[in-house]
């Protein structure tokens, strides 16, 4: 492993609990290498060849799962002080608790030994859960604890496995008081695997909504519902498709995983190093070419990675260094790296997992939902490249070295064949195969396309050798899979886990709950705007639809800060989606907007973990990196209003008028924000200019054509006049010092 490749691993482990793996020697490396590959080769083969049926297909993937994950996964403490022992102290007794009213509750016969067995279980996780030093595994060794945890974690979905025919087809419906025990181990699993994976916010989440469907009978107010028996919880998430095993875990098991095993086999031939070439050239020439790079890179790295954080680290390594080298501030670098990586997730064919979960929840074929984000991913990115341009224009800076630009036909002559896979994907998704099918032929391309340099070399050995990538022989095969196995473990456990939350929101009637308080605040809020609208411009309607964005904006984000992007998406559109619904918004464009901006919290302090990540290699603030983040970001924070205001940005009710006023104003409202900001367009941009140009240009949003007319002639005249410099006279804002 070389240098690069370490500081590569350091930061992701760092930055990214979904990546902070053990690293095993001996018998325990070979059983998780073992576990792990033979996991990705059943995905591999029930994409190609079959699926098992819907319970038995998560059943399995879930118990291989859950049970890496303790064997993977070293326990962290992630709480100062003594906050680590209260949070534990309090999962234990919630499971306990839970155990307890279960058998409390419970009316049938119990066998005879059943519930001593059942109190040495659960008191068994609860001590075990507790931060005692001597339960801690480490990077090296795997401690009993974690073994006995992994045996926990696959057993409750392997029994259903063992007694499907008698759960599922003879008793329907029934639930034996073995039934339900082994779905309270379930749950304490659940949360224990979360919490190792992902950390303490989600698993927290998650008991809360356990703990409001049991308790609805005492809340207040509107909170209240009439309340479920513990029995009857513990079986809805266990036992039906609308808990553990519901939509999430099942997007995980038949797309999510696959595409993850995709794109880590494609890393491994060199598709990455290709992007990243392929942007040098584009971009790599022009002023401040290496952010450039770095947006493009970025942007083509995305559509195989779901991973911001990863992306973030694994292409900022080459970039970030290269735009302090030209004379970007390394705050600037860090922060252009870590909002173009976050754009991966919006960008076709892949998008992450959250894509596919949306497409299964709106019941929308994938390659549709692929054409529908395409304009405001190229939205989010011209957003970036539009201000990296002016701050590369307002340091005066110049392009790469044209020694450090690579030959494009030499890149293409070398590396054709690596284009391949990924084509033939992306054909059978616009094609509308299904996604795991188009995943199986883009992994087995993948690998038999890294051979072409070698075979070539049979004919003709100076061919051969001046290919580049790597060829996935047996040992490339077996790493591949197993990473590939272990990068899904993570959102794996979190889908189960955001499934209580799921579970409960259906079983409760949360979600309209939610969303009727939504209504109301921004009814109130419009009304209250309308008092000082004198002129008479302004409709309620809109406004109440604004602020409802709004509060939903400020709920993604919140939650975004501590959860990641996949399961922050599945809880919000639950939960906060219909409140926009309930305004009038097409289904598609809420669904959109969540997922925006709970991207967007990737980059939003105080927890900002892919700017986090940036801030660690570029040496500079973290916070301010997430900040400058944050507002490099402002397509993916602007593009969201403007398409639930004209879904035909989505292709909604879509007419090429509706669609070209939606598109020139999102550009243009975008050209004048990014000059605000970056407090430049050929002169300094002063204050007047700057608050001028925030009106005219969040006015544009609502894409009306009036606005527009008015609007864009404005904001293209004020930045037409700093143009011709008739602005010098400006002091500046030196927003970007």
């Amino acid at each position: 492993m070389n240098a690069t490749q370490a500081e590569i691993d350091r930061l992701i482990e760092q930055f990214d609990p979904e990546s902070s793996f053990r690293r095993l020697a001996g018998v325990a490396a070979g059983i998780v290498s073992v576990l792990a590959v033979g996991l990705s080769a059943w995905h591999y083969y029930t994409a190609g060849f079959g699926l098992e049926n819907e319970i038995a297909h998560r059943a399995i993937h879930l118990s291989v799962v859950l049970g890496l994950c303790f064997l993977v996964f070293p326990r962290q403490k992630r709480l100062g002080g003594p906050w680590e022992w209260i949070v534990s102290v309090g999962l234990a007794a919630f499971y306990l608790a839970l155990g307890w009213q279960l058998i409390q509750a419970t009316t049938d016969p119990i066998p005879p030994g059943a519930t001593a067995a059942f109190a040495v279980v659960l008191l068994s996780i609860a001590a075990l859960s507790l931060p005692f030093r001597a339960y801690d595994g480490s990077h090296q060794h795997i401690p009993v604890r974690d073994w006995i945890f992994a045996a926990l974690a696959a057993g409750f979905s392997l029994y259903l496995l063992a007694f499907f025919d008698d759960i599922f087809l003879r008793r329907p419906g029934e639930h034996t008081p073995i039934d339900l025990m082994v779905g309270v181990i379930a749950i304490a699993m659940v949360i224990e695997a979360t919490r190792r994976t992902m950390g303490i916010f989600l698993p927290l989440l998650a008991i809360a909504t356990v703990l409001y469907g049991i308790f609805g009978p005492y809340l207040p107010g509107g909170l209240a519902h009439r309340g479920y028996s513990v029995p009857r919880v513990v079986a809805h998430l266990y036992k039906g498709t609308e808990g553990i095993y519901g939509i999430p875990v099942g997007v995980v098991a038949t797309f999510v995983f696959h595409f993850v095993l995709f794109g880590i086999m494609a890393q491994l031939t060199g598709l990455g190093q290709l992007f990243v070439n392929l942007a040098t050239i584009a971009a790599g020439r022009f002023s401040g070419g290496p952010a450039k790079v770095s947006v493009v890179s970025s942007g083509l790295f995305g559509m195989i990675s779901g991973s911001a954080i990863a992306n973030t680290v694994t292409t900022g390594v080459m970039t970030i260094p290269l735009m302090k080298k030209v004379g970007f501030s390394p705050r600037f670098a860090g922060a252009v790296e870590a909002s173009a990586s976050c754009g991966g997730q919006i960008t076709p064919p892949i998008m992450g997992a959250a894509a596919f979960i949306m497409a299964e929840t709106l019941g929308i074929p994938y390659n549709q939902l692929i054409l529908v984000a395409v304009v405001p991913a190229m939205l989010h990115y011209f957003a970036i490249l539009y201000m990296v341009h002016l701050e590369a224009k307002r340091l005066k800076l110049s392009g790469m070295d044209p020694a450090e630009i690579p030959s494009l036909p030499k890149v293409l002559k070398s590396s054709w064949h690596l284009f391949i896979p990924l084509v033939v994907m992306v054909t059978l998704l616009l094609m509308q195969y299904t996604p795991f099918l188009a995943a199986f032929w883009g992994i087995t391309l993948t690998v038999a396309c890294s051979w072409v340099p070698r075979v070539l070399g049979l004919f003709n050995k100076t061919l051969g050798n001046s290919m580049a990538g790597m060829a996935v022989g047996p040992r490339a095969l077996v790493q591949g899979f197993e990473m590939g196995a272990k990068s899904a473990l993570g959102i794996g456990a979190a889908c189960a886990c955001v499934g209580f939350v799921l579970g409960i929101t259906t079983l409760t009637g949360m979600g309209f709950k939610f969303s009727a308080w939504v209504v109301d605040l921004s009814g109130v809020a419009a009304q209250a705007l309308m008092v000082v609208d004198v002129f008479g411009w302004l409709q309620v309607n809109q406004l109440t639809i604004l602020f409802g964005l709004f509060f939903t904006a400020c709920a993604c984000i919140i939650m975004g800060s501590g959860v990641p992007t996949t399961p922050t998406y599945i809880i919000l559109a639950a939960i906060v989606a219909p409140a926009l619904a309930q305004l009038g918004v097409p289904q598609l464009a809420t669904h959109f907007f969540v997922f925006y901006f709970g991207v967007l919290a990737d980059v939003t302090p105080p927890v900002a973990l892919a700017a986090f990540a940036a801030a660690g290699i570029a040496r500079s603030e973290p916070m301010r990196t997430g900040t400058t983040a944050f507002r490099l970001s402002m397509g993916k924070a602007l593009v969201p209003f403007a398409f639930v205001y004209t879904p035909a940005l989505l292709l909604i009710d879509f007419t090429w008028s509706a669609f070209l006023v939606a598109t020139v104003s999102a550009v243009v409202a975008v050209m004048g924000l990014g000059a605000a900001y970056t407090g430049y367009f050929g002169k300094p941009i002063g204050r007047p200019a700057f608050l001028v140009l925030n009106v005219f240009s969040l006015s544009l949003i609502f894409a009306n054509p009036t606005v527009s007319a008015v609007a864009v002639p404005a904001v293209l005249g004020i930045l037409w006049w700093h143009r011709r410099g008739s602005g010098a006279k400006d002091a500046g804002l030196a927003l970007n010092d």
